[in-house]
C-alpha cells in the first residue's frame, strides 16, 4: 500500500502552489509593497517572492497536516490528505482582490473511527509539529548561522507560532477543539 495516492499527491503540488500564490507578497520588504491586484496582475508576478513563500509557508502547512496523517496511520487508522479546493479558491480570491486579511483552510485530513485518545492524539499532532518548527529555529537562530538562512528561519519561526496557537484555539473546528471535545469524550 502506497503512503500517498496520485490524488493526495496532487492535492498537496496545488495547495502548495495556491499557499505560495496568496503569501507571495507577504514578506517583502516594506517599499515594494505598492501591489495593486489589477492594476499589476502579470506585470508584478516574482517567482523569487513565491520560492520565499513556498520556502517559508509550505512546510508549515504541509507538516502540519502530514502530523495528523502519519499519527492516524501509526495508530493504525488510515487517513487521507485533501487540498480544501474551496478555501484555496476564496484564499486566492481574497489576494487577487487585495485583502488586507487573508482566512483560509489550505487542507485537511480525514480519518474513520478511533477512540477518544487516538482522536486527541491525531488531533494534537499537526499543531504538535507547528511547535516543534516554532522552537527549532529560536535554539538554531541562537547559533552561529549563515546570514543567509536568517530570515527563512525567522519566518518560519514565526508563522509556526501563528499556526500552533491558532490551530489550539478549543473552538470548532480549529484542531484545539477537537483535542478538547475528544479528550471530554474520554472521560
Amino acid at each position: 500500500m502506497a503512503l500517498f495516492s496520485i490524488g493526495e499527491l496532487i492535492d498537496l503540488v496545488v495547495m502548495i502552489a495556491a499557499v505560495g500564490f496568496i503569501f507571495k507578497d507577504s514578506f517583502m520588504p516594506v517599499s515594494k509593497k505598492s501591489y495593486e491586484p489589477l492594476r499589476d496582475f502579470g506585470r508584478n508576478f516574482d517567482l523569487e517572492n513565491i520560492k520565499f513563500a513556498i520556502a517559508v509557508t509550505a512546510p508549515a502547512i504541509v507538516l502540519h497536516e502530514l502530523g495528523h496523517k502519519f499519527a492516524s496511520l501509526v495508530i493504525g487508522i488510515p487517513a487521507t490528505f485533501h487540498a480544501s479546493y474551496l478555501w484555496l479558491i476564496i484564499g486566492v480570491g481574497l489576494k487577487l482582490v487585495g485583502f488586507p486579511f487573508i482566512f483560509f483552510v489550505p487542507g485537511f485530513v480525514t480519518h474513520a473511527g478511533g477512540t477518544p485518545i487516538q482522536n486527541a492524539l491525531i488531533g494534537f499532532a499537526g499543531p504538535l509539529v507547528n511547535l516543534i518548527l516554532w522552537i527549532g529555529p529560536y535554539f538554531i537562530l541562537k547559533t552561529r548561522i549563515n546570514r543567509k538562512y536568517v530570515p527563512y528561519l525567522y519566518v518560519t519561526q514565526q508563522i509556526n507560532m501563528f499556526l500552533f496557537i491558532f490551530n489550539m484555539i478549543p473552538l470548532p473546528p480549529f484542531d484545539g477543539w477537537n483535542v478538547l471535545n475528544s479528550l471530554i469524550n474520554l472521560v
